[in-house]
């Protein structure tokens, strides 16, 4: 265990961030190698189509975002997390787990046997869409084990995700949504739900 401060950026487990306390406050901090997560840099072995640099976190009109997160947010995901986490935030996440105190695991059991689009919850703009090369089972599987919706390279919308050289995952429009830790599988995306919540934003103004 250790502090963020000390760690080096692959060694910043995603903290948990409990919903209207800002990113400094957050208290418990692990290593990645609690979690098994030890291996390659997550911004080395990402796809170069989708490697990006530290100027889309470039401070903007709300933090690192253009304006502040939809409201409501999909699934009833907190919108005071959201907006800790996607704009004012790098290292942090919410609570591990969290996304099971949602309405996410029913809307993935109503959509068995076909695949649901995550969009990010400033833009609206399509960021994941799952499950792709598995079942829907094997992704809330791997999501309730890893403890965060977990995403693979073919889920990934390559147009809207960029992954940081330290393997920091973001949108092109500067929203945080989780780390590339890869495993024995290859890149997994760990995210925050409160950052793919959005809706499409062909369907709003």
């Amino acid at each position: 265990h250790t502090s963020p401060a000390m760690a080096p950026p692959m060694a910043r487990l995603r903290t948990r961030l409990a919903p209207g306390i800002g990113v400094l406050a957050a208290l418990a901090v692990c290593c990645l190698g609690c979690l098994g997560c030890f291996g390659p840099s997550g911004g080395n072995t990402a796809p170069e189509d989708i490697k990006g640099s530290e100027d889309i976190m470039s401070q903007k009109a709300h933090g690192t975002c253009p304006r502040a997160p939809q409201r409501p947010l999909r699934w009833d995901a907190d919108w005071d997390t959201a907006d800790n986490i996607c704009c004012f935030n790098r290292h942090y996440a919410e609570y591990s787990g969290s996304w099971l105190t949602t309405s996410f695991p029913a809307a993935m059991a109503d959509a068995e046997g076909s695949q649901i689009t995550f969009y990010d919850s400033v833009t609206g703009k399509p960021l994941f869409i799952a499950p792709k090369g598995r079942s829907m089972a094997d992704f809330e599987r791997e999501s309730r084990s890893h403890g965060w919706p977990s995403f693979r390279d073919e889920e990934v919308v390559k147009a809207n995700v960029r992954v940081l050289p330290d393997g920091e995952t973001v949108s092109i429009d500067g929203t945080h949504l989780g780390h590339n830790l890869p495993d024995a599988k290859g890149n997994r995306y760990c995210i925050n739900l409160v950052s793919v919540a959005g809706t499409n934003s062909d369907t709003t103004q």
